[in-house]
């Protein structure tokens, strides 16, 4: 049985049979900075086990999750009173080059209501500076989940990057063909290697409208995060340690333990384990395109005979 020192306040709540409401309005009336205290300093572990990247909502939502009663104006006042705010953010560098002849793919993402992982892919490019040389990332997300699920580093800015990111996705999740993999139109995504290597896995190309960023926003946002939270913070000593940094914050950190808004304030993991344990009735996964009134699943094939929709 675990001590009353690795409890939290809402599970001794629980065995006290008292409301958590009611121990903290005790406690604030007759130790009101003892509760301050012990408040500021668990905000400071938070902040800190999260290299000060966390703005005052993911903060008071982890405080929530500890059991702690407190709302999201006091938090922002306590931090900014401890200097806890995030660090400030610098701007983000495109790196694509759609000045090619290569065939362009329709624009399938926007026409998709997803309700499931595996339905559609997004991918994106980033560079990173060090000392003495630029190195490019590649990344490949799960739009639904925002899952990072493949990543490939190199000096060189070409389609090999790309299709190693690819790679690592596909082997990780062996997705059922029909699934939409999207992109910006950069030549390295146009390419015969990396087009042809989509097409053997039965995934279907898409690409960003002319002059539209936000069509491929998510993993925009992904390498936004990325580079606020781990590659301006830190200084690396060479290629080595930046790859060992990159894996430790994708694999370790974001996609385990990072909350993120969109998903409820939960990290990429523990979204995915929530869909595959659902609650007792729900819709069955699915994903839908817009203009069209059925529901095209990849991994469910057509009987003999029957007549497609």
């Amino acid at each position: 049985m675990r001590s009353a020192a690795h409890l939290s306040i809402e599970s001794m709540c629980r065995l006290g049979q008292v409301s958590r409401a009611g121990f903290y309005r005790h406690w604030q009336q007759h130790e009101p900075r003892a509760e301050q205290t012990e408040l500021r300093a668990r905000m400071h572990e938070i902040v800190l086990a999260h290299r000060r990247n966390y703005g005052y909502r993911r903060v008071t939502r982890e405080l929530h999750n500890q059991g702690w009663a407190v709302n999201h104006k006091r938090v922002a006042r306590l931090m900014a009173e401890d200097n806890l705010l995030c660090l400030r953010k610098r701007r983000f560098v495109a790196t694509t080059d759609s000045s090619h002849e290569l065939r362009v793919y329709l624009n399938l993402a926007a026409r998709m209501h997803l309700t499931g992982i595996d339905q559609l892919w997004v991918a994106d490019i980033t560079y990173i500076r060090l000392a003495e040389e630029f190195l490019f990332l590649a990344v490949v997300l799960d739009a639904f989940s925002r899952r990072a699920l493949g990543w490939a580093l190199d000096e060189r800015l070409d389609a090999g990057l790309a299709i190693a990111a690819l790679r690592q996705a596909i082997d990780l999740r062996q997705p059922a063909p029909g699934l939409v993999h999207h992109s910006d139109r950069g030549v390295q995504y146009a390419s015969h290697a990396y087009v042809d290597l989509l097409l053997e896995h039965g995934i279907e190309p898409s690409m960003s409208r002319i002059g539209n960023p936000y069509d491929n926003a998510k993993c925009e946002s992904f390498l936004k995060t990325f580079k606020q939270e781990e590659i301006y913070t830190r200084q690396y000593r060479d290629r080595a340690d930046l790859e060992a940094h990159i894996g430790q914050f994708i694999e370790r950190y974001y996609n385990r333990r990072r909350l993120h808004s969109a998903l409820g304030y939960r990290s990429p993991e523990q979204f995915e384990q929530r869909l595959l344990n659902p609650p007792a009735s729900g819709p069955e996964p699915g994903v839908s395109f817009f203009r069209h009134e059925g529901i095209y699943r990849p991994d469910v094939g057509q009987q003999a005979g029957e007549e497609p929709s």
